[in-house]
């Protein structure tokens, strides 16, 4: 019996285990590679693709993602966990990359703080560092989001028939509890379909359509990077652009990380204020530019 069906792409998936191999009886889960693989991709392109691309020395930035990994794996798990109903007893969870769960906001936090004290301590420019080194943040974390996939979990809402990348997954699956008195999960389970005694919820692939934006992201900054106008053009490019990006998708999401007892999305208000204060900072690099462009003219 199929895990996965996208009913509209013809793509039906078997035996999906959220556990890839056990060592010693120790289950290594999808999720943790994913993170991995990001993780290395991350650190190549970001590490050794972009600086060479721009004429810098690859080891600053080497030795730069070896503070990086842990802390911003440190962050997003903490960012995580905190928003996740947050109990003292789940500080352990913390350090359990094996339960799934990395807010990437918590990633980008502590990345961006790791980047400015890392900068301080050797005197180069910020900015121009986070120019070169975000390629590598944003392709990691398009990998990473095939862990969500496979964790089952992070995905939107009730996807209806029309909807071309519709996914339906096992209802039994389903790492999350769906709450019926939550609107957007009722209709997910107001539209369970049974197939041979099976019942699966469709949704949308959320965590695929942010990956595929990234990687959008991520093909035009490497392409646009030669045509750099100023130091921190390319992270404000980003955080504009994932700011919207996740604004808009965080909406879809079943499993929003709330603040506190409220019903606002923790990711609202971050993508919000990123994509806001990435827009300031834009129009001002560019005013700047095209005016001293004009005085040197």
């Amino acid at each position: 019996m199929a895990d996965i069906i996208f009913p509209n792409l013809n793509i039906t998936i078997q035996n999906l285990d959220p556990v890839a191999f056990r060592i010693f009886g120790f289950g290594i889960y999808w999720y943790a590679i994913f993170v991995v693989l990001g993780i290395a991709a991350g650190v190549y392109f970001g590490a050794f693709f972009a600086p060479k691309k721009t004429g810098q020395d690859p080891k600053l930035y080497e030795n730069f993602a070896y503070w990086v990994i842990p802390f911003a794996i440190l962050g997003g798990r903490l960012f995580y966990v905190i928003f996740a109903d947050w109990t003292p007893s789940r500080f352990i969870d913390i350090f359990n990359l094996r339960l799934g769960g990395i807010g990437i906001w918590g990633v980008i936090i502590a990345a961006f703080v790791t980047a400015i004290i890392y900068c301080r301590r050797k005197k180069i420019s910020f900015l121009n560092f986070a120019d070169t080194a975000v390629v590598g943040l944003i392709i990691g974390h398009v990998i990473g989001r095939f862990g969500n996939f496979t964790n089952r979990e992070a995905f939107g809402g009730f996807a209806s028939d029309s909807a071309p990348f519709a996914m339906q997954v096992r209802l039994d699956q389903v790492r999350m509890t769906l709450d019926p008195a939550n609107y957007y999960h009722s209709e997910i389970i107001e539209n369970i379909i049974t197939r041979s005694g099976i019942q699966y919820i469709q949704v949308h692939p959320v965590f695929f359509y942010e990956a595929f934006i990234n990687l959008l992201l991520f093909i035009f900054l490497n392409l646009y990077r030669k045509y750099k106008k100023f130091n921190g053009e390319l992270i404000a490019m980003y955080f504009l652009s994932y700011g919207i990006t996740r604004f808009v998708l965080e909406s879809m999401r079943t499993d929003q990380l709330l603040i506190g007892n409220t019903n606002i999305a923790v990711a609202h208000v971050l993508s919000g204020a990123a994509a806001l204060g990435a827009a300031a900072f834009l129009g001002y690099g560019y005013f700047k530019h095209f005016k001293n462009s004009k005085k040197a003219a």
